[in-house]
């Protein structure tokens, strides 16, 4: 009887050789009604045990994970079940991903004499060492993946808000159905902006792949680390003796980079010690090249002419002729990386109107500063209505020209403008030094015209007749003095 027994095993033994393992993944799935059956071959066994005892020989499963035995189990069920609760747990905290083990878990069975299973140890090592994951998209970026979206669609759609961040939703739908249609495009109207093209400079696909649940990020979350290289952002308290550019040179960024990530400050503010910057250096894994054709029409700004102008004072100026800007229309192609302005291409530039030169009178004439010592009438005709003499009782040092023709007050002669403001009884005053032993006095102006040091010249506006002062009307009061002593101007004038 014995040795019939043993006869039986060694068969047993050799038809176990051909028996492939049985694998957890493919019993997990026939679970599911994908495969019907697994391991057909196992059952067999029992049509070559029926004369054997069946208290001293018996089937036990060797486990493997990643192809390391772990111990073994009488029953897969047992281990089927604990690792599909261990699925089953991790399911509650990720309800919107498909879960699967991210092990390679095998049964390979074998029929014994007195089956001794460890399946307690085994189910609690099988358990703790195989990882649940997540069926996961990656996004691919030049051979490398990045980042884990809980699906295709996701991942696409986190391609697709990367574009618009520098395109509109339109202008993508409108690229992607011209592309679909390959029809020739119609000519670019003035003031018309087109989108020819939006592409990644690396290469980008979308690869199925198992991941680690918490892996998986949202599509914020993955747009904002393909766009910086980051999550999280790093910042940095200032220190005594810390300048702008220090910081910036300590972090990998320029001083242009330093005030874009940090808006409340610019180069001229103050630092102080204990304040926080961002100092992120961002590195987007992504570039986003956008290539758009445009016509629009720009402004040309017209020139101005200066011509020389002897009849006019030296300094004075004039517009002669007044400027126009023009127009031209510009047809170009401009390439931008990331939202910068990369290239620009002009295919045709052409004016469509031309602009008008401003052309501006610029005074030559130098205004002598000494006077001839003839005086000319100081106002714009009028009568003297009180000459120089005694008055009221008291010296009227000069004489008073009313009821002119308008009320300009000019220089009597060249000078230099000695005083120029206000002064008491005389209101508003000019006095002009000749620079010849002369000098004009004017008063009761209105308003002055010139300033104290200023050259002008015999006829020159100095100011309007006025009543300011001690005035019993509008009219000029006119002195002249000679070598300090007051003259009677009629001896000096010319009229």
């Amino acid at each position: 009887m014995i040795s019939h027994i043993k006869t039986l095993y060694n068969t047993y033994r050799k038809k176990l050789n051909n028996i492939k393992p049985i694998d957890y993944k493919l019993i997990n799935i026939a679970k599911k009604g994908v495969i019907s059956t697994v391991a057909v071959a196992t059952l067999t066994l029992g049509v070559y045990t029926a004369h054997a005892s069946q208290s001293s020989i018996g089937t036990i499963y060797h486990v493997y994970v990643n192809g390391e035995r772990i111990g073994s189990v009488d029953d897969t069920s047992i281990l089927e079940n604990a690792l599909d609760s261990k699925i089953d747990a991790e399911q509650k905290n990720f309800k919107q991903l498909e879960l699967t083990i991210g092990n390679q878990v095998s049964f390979i069975p074998e029929t014994t004499f007195r089956p001794n299973a460890e399946n307690e140890s085994t189910v609690k090592k099988a358990v703790d060492q195989v990882e649940v994951k997540a069926n996961a998209s990656a996004i691919v970026i030049d051979g490398e993946p990045i980042v884990y979206l809980a699906s295709e669609e996701v991942a696409e759609e986190v391609i697709k808000q990367l574009k618009l961040d520098f395109v509109s939703e339109e202008e993508l739908q409108e690229l992607e159905l011209r592309k679909s249609l390959e029809e020739e495009l119609p000519k670019l109207q003035e003031n018309e902006t087109r989108l020819l093209d939006v592409v990644m400079t690396e290469k980008v696909s979308v690869l199925s792949k198992e991941i680690l649940p918490k892996e998986i990020l949202s599509t914020e979350e993955a747009v904002t680390y393909l766009k910086k290289g980051t999550l999280e952002e790093q910042t940095y308290e200032v220190a005594a003796g810390d300048v702008l550019g220090s910081i910036a040179q300590d972090h990998g960024l320029t001083t242009a980079e330093l005030l874009d990530l940090n808006n409340d400050i610019s180069e001229d503010s103050l630092l102080r010690i204990g304040d926080e910057l961002n100092v992120t250096a961002f590195k987007p894994f992504i570039h986003i090249v956008v290539m758009k054709e445009m016509r629009v029409t720009e402004e040309v700004p017209y020139k101005q002419q200066v011509e020389e102008d002897s009849n006019m004072l030296k300094g004075e100026t004039k517009v002669k002729q007044k400027g126009e800007n023009g127009e031209k229309s510009i047809h170009s192609v401009v390439t931008l990386e990331n939202g910068k302005t990369v290239s620009t291409e002009i295919k045709e530039e052409k004016v469509t109107k031309e602009a008008v030169d401003q052309i501006v009178l610029k005074g030559t004439k130098v205004i002598p500063s000494r006077g001839n010592g003839t005086l000319a009438w100081p106002a714009s005709g009028g009568y003297i209505s009180s000459k120089m003499g005694y008055r009221w009782g008291r010296m009227h040092n000069g004489i008073d020209i009313a009821r002119p023709s308008n009320y300009t007050i000019k220089a009597a002669d060249n000078g230099v403008v000695e005083f120029a403001g206000y002064d008491g009884a005389f209101g508003n005053k000019v006095i002009i030094n000749h620079q010849n032993g002369l000098k004009t006095l004017y008063a009761h102006l209105s308003s002055i015209s010139v300033s104290k040091g200023q050259t002008v010249a015999q006829g020159q506006q100095i100011g309007v007749m006025g009543s300011t002062g001690h005035s019993t009307g509008i009219h000029l009061h006119f002195e002249v003095h000679q070598n300090g002593v007051v003259r009677d101007p009629l001896q000096f004038l010319n009229r």
